[in-house]
């Protein structure tokens, strides 16, 4: 045999081992996920529910309407702040101020510099809210009735700070069933969940800024969303921060208490994406360096399967069989989908060197602001 053909056998046979490995992965993870509780009596806390919305007018009634139907939380406050929409935002808002616990902030200034519009939003929030626990709420984001009190239960009982219960990303096209999987796959397959939890190194953190919930004095502690007001990833950044100061932050399973469809179509997904994925990945090098081993891992062994590799193959089975076990656990479509991975990689790997592209010539936007 030439050392051409021992060389793409022996690379063929590197990817598969990683995609069977990542599968293990992701098994394991998903057993070690935190589940948020269910209380055994109300909670004590005054709760803030912040909801940053611009441009929301077709989401933020739903999400309105779960904050007020929320049980066992009875000193609750919801504060939106509509952000200069210029949908309508304010006046589906306007049809919940009859429970005066929703409060309506307008007018408010447009970001200073060197803040992205979202960590200002978040910040004024805060500055407005008067609970002792803040549960930052995306306009987008659906919750079940009891929602606040089990994250208010992980809160008191599970020793941390912050926690992050991870939606049920809803996705209705091809291009977001496509794409939209890899956000829980990622974690549950590249990340060590409860070591990263444990670990005091901020390159170890997940979350998902959709809902997340935060003591007041963890949350002042780290500086709040001032100390991000630059980071396109303010969930994962605040995270960071809260372990810079000795703070803990969790993931947890959030499927059965939120729900969000975050983009509607191809478009806004991959324009969502593309302002994001450069900071996720760190760095140009970084980020070929990542692409370079998901290729390796779930594109390759696939395409050697198609000429008749048996070890592609099983590298293939790999790769369908973490993204199905993920997708069973977090209320995604399993079948067909889960077939779909190699598309799915090289997806993100086009909306990667996107992103990139867009941001060396400064051209990335994120709700039509110019992303500093």
């Amino acid at each position: 045999m030439s050392y051409r053909p021992r060389l793409a056998t022996a690379t063929v046979a590197a990817g598969s081992a990683l995609a069977v490995a990542g599968a293990l992965h992701s098994w394991w993870n998903l057993r070690q996920l935190r589940v948020l509780p269910h209380p055994g009596t109300a909670s004590r806390s005054r709760v803030s529910a912040l909801v940053p919305a611009r441009d929301e007018a077709g989401t933020i009634g739903h999400c309105l309407t779960s904050l007020r139907e929320q049980v066992d939380v009875p000193d609750l406050e919801i504060v939106v702040l509509d952000d200069r929409s210029s949908d309508g935002t304010a006046q589906v808002v306007a049809h919940h101020l009859g429970d005066p616990r929703v409060t309506l902030m307008t007018g408010v200034d447009e970001p200073p510099a060197g803040w992205i519009g979202k960590t200002w939003a978040c910040h004024r929030l805060s500055q407005e809210a008067s609970g002792s626990v803040l549960v930052f709420v995306d306009a987008d984001v659906t919750l079940a009735p009891d929602a606040l009190s089990r994250m208010l239960a992980l809160l008191t009982a599970g020793g941390v700070d912050a926690v992050s219960p991870y939606p049920r990303q809803r996705a209705v096209t091809w291009g977001e069933r496509v794409v939209q999987p890899l956000l829980q796959w990622s974690w549950s397959t590249l990340l060590p969940l409860r070591l990263a939890e444990r670990s005091p190194r901020t390159s170890l953190v997940a979350a998902n800024g959709q809902v997340l919930a935060i003591t007041r004095d963890a949350y002042d502690d780290a500086g709040g969303h001032e100390a991000i007001r630059r980071e396109v990833l303010d969930d994962v950044a605040l995270f960071q921060q809260l372990k810079r100061v000795g703070r803990r932050g969790a993931l947890a399973d959030g499927t059965d208490v939120a729900s969000c469809r975050m983009y509607d179509g191809w478009p806004e997904l991959r324009d969502g994406y593309s302002k994001s994925l450069w900071s996720a990945t760190g760095s140009p090098v970084r980020a070929a360096a990542l692409l370079g081993l998901l290729a390796l891992a779930y594109v390759i062994p696939p395409f050697a399967a198609l000429f008749g590799s048996r070890v592609g193959a099983v590298g293939f089975a790999g790769a369908v069989g973490g993204r199905a076990l993920v997708a069973h656990r977090v209320g995604g479509r399993v079948w067909p989908d889960s077939l779909l991975h190699p598309a799915s990689v090289v997806a993100f790997g086009y909306l990667t060197t996107r992103s990139w592209v867009g941001r060396r010539r400064g051209s990335l936007t994120w709700k039509s602001r110019l992303l500093p």
